[in-house]
């Protein structure tokens, strides 16, 4: 896997029109860095409750969808990492009312305060990102992407 380059000027690149500048990276590296893509998925990220977790998800795979479409490997694993870390977040939150993992000043883990609503919003985007994560062409694209 390609590591991701925090060495790119973020501001000025426009992945649509560079796609071979991307890296896909670990994880979610990049989520929040890498445009247009940011910009177009960013506002439909919410997991506050199951319901409004299922409908970002939705609307964040709907995109994910058109993007594959369009034959945009950038945009689509961009999707793919906002539904991954929807479930990331939403599973923090679950564990750690505060979404705090480590006490203040320390790297002492905070013990787990399981929240289930915010755990069933974590099992609607982890649903939706092993969709998407294991869709044939994305698998395809990644794998040419990352040669």
């Amino acid at each position: 896997m390609n590591k991701f380059d925090y060495t790119l000027d973020f501001k000025t690149i426009d992945f649509r029109q560079q796609p071979e500048l991307y890296r896909v990276g670990k994880g979610e590296q990049g989520v929040l860095l890498v445009e247009p893509y940011k910009s177009e998925i960013l506002p439909h990220w919410k997991f506050r409750t199951p319901d409004i977790a299922r409908q970002s998800a939705r609307e964040i795979y709907a995109l994910f969808l058109e993007y594959k479409e369009q034959g945009d490997f950038v945009g689509m694993d961009m999707a793919r990492k906002f539904l991954q870390m929807g479930y990331t977040r939403s599973r923090r939150y679950a564990n750690h009312k505060s979404g705090r993992k480590y006490a203040k000043d320390s790297k002492v883990i905070l013990p787990n305060q399981e929240d289930p609503i915010k755990a069933e919003s974590a099992k609607i985007f982890y649903e939706m990102w092993q969709l998407a994560k294991s869709d044939p062409e994305y698998v395809v694209m990644l794998d040419r992407h990352t040669k």
